[in-house]
Protein backbone atom coordinates (compact mmCIF):
# COMPACT_ATOMS: atom_id res chain seq x y z
CA UNK A 1 0.00 0.00 0.00
CA UNK A 2 1.34 3.34 -0.38
CA UNK A 3 0.44 6.85 0.06
CA UNK A 4 0.89 6.58 3.82
CA UNK A 5 -0.20 9.78 5.40
CA UNK A 6 2.92 11.80 7.69
CA UNK A 7 2.10 11.85 11.23
CA UNK A 8 2.34 14.48 13.29
CA UNK A 9 -1.08 15.04 13.82
CA UNK A 10 -3.34 18.22 15.90
CA UNK A 11 -4.27 15.34 17.96
CA UNK A 12 -1.03 14.30 19.12
CA UNK A 13 -0.56 18.27 19.99
CA UNK A 14 -3.37 18.51 21.86
CA UNK A 15 -2.84 15.73 24.27
CA UNK A 16 1.11 16.74 24.58
CA UNK A 17 -0.07 20.19 25.82
CA UNK A 18 -2.49 18.54 28.32
CA UNK A 19 -0.16 16.45 29.68
CA UNK A 20 2.19 18.82 30.30
CA UNK A 21 2.28 22.17 32.35
CA UNK A 22 1.70 25.27 30.74
CA UNK A 23 5.35 26.65 31.18
CA UNK A 24 6.76 23.71 29.10
CA UNK A 25 3.44 24.46 26.14
CA UNK A 26 5.42 26.74 23.83
CA UNK A 27 8.83 24.59 24.08
CA UNK A 28 6.52 21.71 22.56
CA UNK A 29 5.11 23.78 20.20
CA UNK A 30 8.41 24.66 18.46
CA UNK A 31 10.02 21.54 18.54
CA UNK A 32 12.27 21.37 15.03
CA UNK A 33 10.94 18.62 12.82
CA UNK A 34 13.14 16.61 10.74
CA UNK A 35 12.53 13.29 8.86
CA UNK A 36 14.91 10.74 9.03
CA UNK A 37 15.03 8.13 5.77
CA UNK A 38 15.73 5.18 7.47
CA UNK A 39 14.11 2.70 5.69
CA UNK A 40 15.71 2.63 2.42
CA UNK A 41 16.47 -0.90 2.80
CA UNK A 42 14.39 -3.77 4.39
CA UNK A 43 14.92 -4.84 8.34
CA UNK A 44 16.37 -8.31 7.04
CA UNK A 45 18.76 -6.81 5.02
CA UNK A 46 19.84 -3.89 7.85
CA UNK A 47 20.40 -6.46 10.13
CA UNK A 48 22.27 -9.10 7.71
CA UNK A 49 25.55 -10.25 8.33
CA UNK A 50 25.61 -7.85 11.81
CA UNK A 51 23.18 -10.00 13.80
CA UNK A 52 22.64 -13.40 14.92
CA UNK A 53 19.96 -15.85 14.03
CA UNK A 54 18.52 -15.54 17.61
CA UNK A 55 17.68 -11.88 16.95
CA UNK A 56 15.08 -12.80 14.85
CA UNK A 57 12.98 -13.94 17.61
CA UNK A 58 12.34 -10.38 19.33
CA UNK A 59 8.86 -9.12 19.50
CA UNK A 60 9.77 -5.34 19.03
CA UNK A 61 13.15 -4.71 17.71
CA UNK A 62 14.53 -1.23 16.75
CA UNK A 63 15.05 -0.64 13.06
CA UNK A 64 18.97 -0.99 13.13
CA UNK A 65 19.00 2.54 10.66
CA UNK A 66 17.20 4.61 13.14
CA UNK A 67 19.88 3.37 16.20
CA UNK A 68 22.34 4.20 13.45
CA UNK A 69 20.74 7.50 12.65
CA UNK A 70 20.54 9.15 16.08
CA UNK A 71 24.18 8.10 17.25
CA UNK A 72 25.96 9.29 14.23
CA UNK A 73 24.17 12.67 14.44
CA UNK A 74 24.43 12.97 18.96
CA UNK A 75 28.05 11.62 18.96
CA UNK A 76 31.79 11.53 18.11
CA UNK A 77 33.70 8.52 17.44
CA UNK A 78 34.76 7.22 21.45
CA UNK A 79 31.69 8.61 23.08
CA UNK A 80 30.24 6.37 24.84
CA UNK A 81 26.21 5.06 23.87
CA UNK A 82 23.96 3.54 26.31
CA UNK A 83 20.57 1.92 25.85
CA UNK A 84 18.72 1.08 29.47
CA UNK A 85 16.33 -1.54 27.76
CA UNK A 86 18.62 -2.36 24.94
CA UNK A 87 16.55 -6.03 24.24
CA UNK A 88 18.77 -8.17 21.11
CA UNK A 89 21.83 -5.03 21.52
CA UNK A 90 20.52 -2.97 18.24
CA UNK A 91 21.66 0.68 19.62
CA UNK A 92 25.14 -1.26 21.64
CA UNK A 93 25.83 -3.00 18.43
CA UNK A 94 25.14 0.10 15.62
CA UNK A 95 27.61 2.44 18.44
CA UNK A 96 30.65 -0.06 17.48
CA UNK A 97 30.18 -0.84 14.10
CA UNK A 98 30.10 3.76 14.25
CA UNK A 99 33.16 4.30 16.47
CA UNK A 100 31.39 4.55 20.23
CA UNK A 101 31.61 2.61 23.17
CA UNK A 102 28.37 0.88 23.86
CA UNK A 103 26.75 -0.24 27.38
CA UNK A 104 23.52 -1.52 28.09
CA UNK A 105 20.52 -3.09 30.56
CA UNK A 106 18.19 -5.88 29.53
CA UNK A 107 15.89 -7.52 31.91
CA UNK A 108 15.49 -10.98 30.14
CA UNK A 109 17.66 -13.72 30.45
CA UNK A 110 17.60 -14.71 26.82
CA UNK A 111 17.89 -11.48 25.09
CA UNK A 112 20.96 -10.55 27.21
CA UNK A 113 22.54 -13.94 25.89
CA UNK A 114 21.61 -12.53 22.36
CA UNK A 115 22.48 -9.48 23.23
CA UNK A 116 26.22 -10.07 23.74
CA UNK A 117 26.03 -12.90 20.71
CA UNK A 118 25.61 -9.46 18.64
CA UNK A 119 27.78 -7.58 20.19
CA UNK A 120 31.17 -10.12 19.65
CA UNK A 121 29.78 -10.51 16.29
CA UNK A 122 30.67 -6.88 15.65
CA UNK A 123 33.87 -7.20 17.24
CA UNK A 124 34.94 -10.05 14.79
CA UNK A 125 33.81 -7.64 12.67
CA UNK A 126 36.30 -5.39 13.53
CA UNK A 127 34.77 -2.85 15.71
CA UNK A 128 37.62 -0.65 18.24
CA UNK A 129 35.59 -0.92 21.08
CA UNK A 130 34.03 -3.36 23.11
CA UNK A 131 29.94 -3.30 24.52
CA UNK A 132 28.99 -4.46 27.58
CA UNK A 133 25.34 -5.68 28.82
CA UNK A 134 23.53 -5.84 32.13
CA UNK A 135 20.72 -7.95 33.20
CA UNK A 136 18.48 -6.59 35.24
CA UNK A 137 15.72 -3.88 35.73
CA UNK A 138 16.24 -0.91 34.37
CA UNK A 139 14.31 1.17 36.51
CA UNK A 140 17.13 0.36 39.07
CA UNK A 141 20.31 1.81 37.13
CA UNK A 142 22.32 3.24 39.66
CA UNK A 143 22.37 -0.55 41.49
CA UNK A 144 23.66 -2.20 37.67
CA UNK A 145 26.23 0.06 36.47
CA UNK A 146 29.30 0.63 37.45
CA UNK A 147 30.16 3.82 38.64
CA UNK A 148 32.86 4.37 36.68
CA UNK A 149 29.91 5.08 33.73
CA UNK A 150 28.20 8.03 35.62
CA UNK A 151 28.70 11.34 33.86
CA UNK A 152 30.31 10.05 30.37
CA UNK A 153 27.07 9.12 27.90
CA UNK A 154 26.86 11.13 24.95
CA UNK A 155 23.78 9.84 24.36
CA UNK A 156 20.93 6.82 24.98
CA UNK A 157 18.72 5.76 22.94
CA UNK A 158 15.93 3.60 23.50
CA UNK A 159 12.52 2.73 23.39
CA UNK A 160 9.39 2.16 25.60
CA UNK A 161 8.23 -1.82 25.46
CA UNK A 162 4.83 -2.34 23.08
CA UNK A 163 3.66 -5.19 25.21
CA UNK A 164 1.02 -7.07 23.89
CA UNK A 165 0.75 -4.62 20.55
CA UNK A 166 3.97 -6.85 19.33
CA UNK A 167 3.40 -8.78 15.91
CA UNK A 168 5.90 -11.49 15.47
CA UNK A 169 6.15 -13.89 13.26
CA UNK A 170 3.85 -15.82 11.37
CA UNK A 171 3.86 -19.12 9.44
CA UNK A 172 1.16 -21.10 7.16
CA UNK A 173 0.63 -24.73 7.99
CA UNK A 174 -1.43 -26.95 5.48
CA UNK A 175 -5.13 -27.13 6.82
CA UNK A 176 -4.22 -25.03 10.58
CA UNK A 177 -3.93 -21.38 8.69
CA UNK A 178 -2.05 -18.80 9.88
CA UNK A 179 0.34 -19.47 13.39
CA UNK A 180 1.52 -16.12 15.45
CA UNK A 181 4.69 -16.94 16.92
CA UNK A 182 7.60 -14.95 19.02
CA UNK A 183 5.24 -12.08 19.37
CA UNK A 184 5.43 -11.80 23.23
CA UNK A 185 8.03 -11.03 25.24
CA UNK A 186 8.79 -13.10 28.31
CA UNK A 187 6.85 -14.63 30.83
CA UNK A 188 3.64 -12.96 30.81
CA UNK A 189 3.08 -13.42 34.28
CA UNK A 190 6.16 -11.61 35.25
CA UNK A 191 4.72 -8.30 36.38
CA UNK A 192 8.59 -7.22 36.91
CA UNK A 193 8.83 -6.79 33.29
CA UNK A 194 7.42 -3.22 31.99
CA UNK A 195 5.62 -4.89 28.97
CA UNK A 196 3.26 -7.16 31.09
CA UNK A 197 1.86 -4.31 33.28
CA UNK A 198 -0.85 -1.96 32.19
CA UNK A 199 -0.27 1.30 30.13
CA UNK A 200 -0.33 3.94 33.01
CA UNK A 201 2.17 1.80 35.26
CA UNK A 202 4.45 1.45 31.82
CA UNK A 203 4.73 5.42 31.69
CA UNK A 204 5.75 5.98 35.76
CA UNK A 205 8.19 2.81 34.80
CA UNK A 206 9.61 4.35 31.91
CA UNK A 207 9.50 8.30 33.75
CA UNK A 208 11.70 6.85 36.71
CA UNK A 209 14.28 4.73 34.02
CA UNK A 210 14.24 8.53 32.27
CA UNK A 211 14.90 10.15 34.96
CA UNK A 212 17.38 7.54 36.17
CA UNK A 213 19.90 8.27 32.85
CA UNK A 214 20.13 11.29 33.84
CA UNK A 215 23.48 10.74 36.10
CA UNK A 216 25.00 8.59 33.48
CA UNK A 217 24.87 11.27 31.04
CA UNK A 218 27.25 13.91 30.64
CA UNK A 219 25.72 17.78 30.64
CA UNK A 220 24.23 18.16 27.33
CA UNK A 221 23.92 14.31 26.29
CA UNK A 222 21.30 13.62 24.61
CA UNK A 223 18.60 11.00 24.53
CA UNK A 224 16.96 9.03 21.80
CA UNK A 225 13.52 7.88 21.77
CA UNK A 226 12.21 6.21 19.73
CA UNK A 227 7.97 5.11 19.76
CA UNK A 228 5.60 3.62 17.51
CA UNK A 229 2.15 4.45 17.61
CA UNK A 230 0.16 1.28 17.51
CA UNK A 231 -3.88 0.87 17.43
CA UNK A 232 -6.27 -0.55 20.42
CA UNK A 233 -9.64 -1.39 19.52
CA UNK A 234 -9.39 0.15 16.23
CA UNK A 235 -7.95 3.49 17.57
CA UNK A 236 -4.75 4.88 17.64
CA UNK A 237 -2.74 5.43 21.05
CA UNK A 238 -0.63 8.35 20.50
CA UNK A 239 2.20 7.21 22.82
CA UNK A 240 4.68 9.49 21.39
CA UNK A 241 2.76 12.83 23.25
CA UNK A 242 2.57 10.81 26.34
CA UNK A 243 6.23 9.98 26.17
CA UNK A 244 7.44 13.54 25.95
CA UNK A 245 5.42 13.83 29.35
CA UNK A 246 7.65 11.33 30.57
CA UNK A 247 10.67 13.04 29.53
CA UNK A 248 9.64 16.20 31.00
CA UNK A 249 8.90 14.54 34.31
CA UNK A 250 12.14 13.50 34.69
CA UNK A 251 13.72 16.58 33.69
CA UNK A 252 14.82 16.42 30.41
CA UNK A 253 14.71 18.72 28.26
CA UNK A 254 13.22 18.34 24.71
CA UNK A 255 14.69 19.40 21.31
CA UNK A 256 13.66 17.98 18.58
CA UNK A 257 10.58 15.39 17.74
CA UNK A 258 11.51 13.95 14.41
CA UNK A 259 10.03 11.16 11.70
CA UNK A 260 12.08 7.66 11.86
CA UNK A 261 10.48 6.54 8.05
CA UNK A 262 9.54 2.99 8.41
CA UNK A 263 8.88 2.95 4.69
CA UNK A 264 11.18 3.05 1.62
CA UNK A 265 10.62 7.04 0.64
CA UNK A 266 9.67 6.65 -3.45
CA UNK A 267 9.76 9.57 -5.96
CA UNK A 268 6.40 10.69 -5.51
CA UNK A 269 5.30 8.38 -2.09
CA UNK A 270 5.78 6.17 0.51
CA UNK A 271 6.05 2.42 0.23
CA UNK A 272 5.28 0.47 3.70
CA UNK A 273 7.28 -2.31 5.13
CA UNK A 274 4.12 -3.34 7.04
CA UNK A 275 4.00 -6.95 8.84
CA UNK A 276 1.58 -9.11 7.51
CA UNK A 277 -0.69 -8.82 10.95
CA UNK A 278 -0.42 -4.96 10.21
CA UNK A 279 -1.61 -5.70 6.87
CA UNK A 280 -4.55 -7.59 7.21
CA UNK A 281 -5.69 -5.38 10.05
CA UNK A 282 -5.60 -2.31 7.67
CA UNK A 283 -7.60 -4.99 4.84
CA UNK A 284 -10.18 -5.96 7.53
CA UNK A 285 -10.80 -2.35 8.50
CA UNK A 286 -11.02 -1.07 5.25
CA UNK A 287 -13.28 -3.54 4.49
CA UNK A 288 -15.46 -2.21 7.26
CA UNK A 289 -15.53 1.21 6.02
CA UNK A 290 -12.86 2.59 8.18
CA UNK A 291 -9.92 4.09 5.77
CA UNK A 292 -7.03 3.14 7.91
CA UNK A 293 -3.51 3.59 6.74
CA UNK A 294 -0.24 1.48 7.54
CA UNK A 295 2.00 3.10 9.67
CA UNK A 296 4.50 4.16 8.34
CA UNK A 297 6.55 6.09 10.98
CA UNK A 298 8.28 6.09 13.76
CA UNK A 299 8.34 9.14 16.13
CA UNK A 300 11.65 9.82 17.57
CA UNK A 301 11.64 12.21 20.29
CA UNK A 302 15.21 14.01 20.89
CA UNK A 303 15.99 15.57 24.68
CA UNK A 304 18.98 16.81 26.38
CA UNK A 305 20.56 17.02 29.71
CA UNK A 306 20.85 20.50 31.26
CA UNK A 307 24.30 21.98 30.18
CA UNK A 308 25.12 22.40 33.95
CA UNK A 309 25.10 19.08 36.48
CA UNK A 310 23.00 20.37 39.23
CA UNK A 311 23.21 18.72 42.64
CA UNK A 312 20.05 16.82 42.23
CA UNK A 313 20.62 15.34 39.28
CA UNK A 314 23.92 13.40 40.29
CA UNK A 315 24.13 9.87 41.62
CA UNK A 316 26.30 10.60 44.15
CA UNK A 317 23.33 12.16 46.41
CA UNK A 318 21.54 8.57 46.14
CA UNK A 319 22.62 5.73 48.62
CA UNK A 320 23.80 2.84 46.51
CA UNK A 321 24.32 -0.54 47.48
CA UNK A 322 27.48 -2.08 48.74
CA UNK A 323 29.98 -2.33 46.07
CA UNK A 324 29.95 -6.14 47.06
CA UNK A 325 26.59 -6.65 46.36
CA UNK A 326 26.41 -3.84 43.31
CA UNK A 327 26.14 -6.73 40.30
CA UNK A 328 24.07 -8.97 41.80
CA UNK A 329 23.34 -10.31 38.12
CA UNK A 330 26.41 -10.66 35.90
CA UNK A 331 27.28 -8.61 33.14
CA UNK A 332 28.35 -9.92 30.01
CA UNK A 333 30.83 -7.93 27.36
CA UNK A 334 31.29 -9.42 23.97
CA UNK A 335 33.51 -12.19 24.87
CA UNK A 336 30.02 -13.60 26.19
CA UNK A 337 31.99 -14.65 29.73
CA UNK A 338 29.88 -13.60 32.16
CA UNK A 339 31.08 -11.87 35.13
CA UNK A 340 33.42 -9.13 33.46
CA UNK A 341 33.62 -5.58 34.73
CA UNK A 342 32.67 -3.18 31.93
CA UNK A 343 36.46 -0.89 30.97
Amino acid sequence: MTGAPMPHSSRSEHHARSTTDRGSEDTTRELPLSVWTTAQTSPAAQRKGRYVDASTAHPAKMLPAVAAHAIAHYTQPGDLVLDPMCGIGTTLVEALHLGRRAVGVEYEPHWVDVAAANLALARDAGAEHKGQVYRGDARHLAALLPPEYVGQAALVVTSPPYGPSTHGQVAVAPGEGVQKYHHRYGNTLDRGNLANIGHHRLLAGFTRILAGCVPFLRPGGHVAITIRPWREHSELIDLPSQILACGLHAGLIPVERCVALLARAAEHDLVPRGSFFQRDFIRKQREAGLPLHLIAHEDVLVFRTPLRRTASSGIATRRLPDRRTRHTTNPQDDSGMPGSRAA
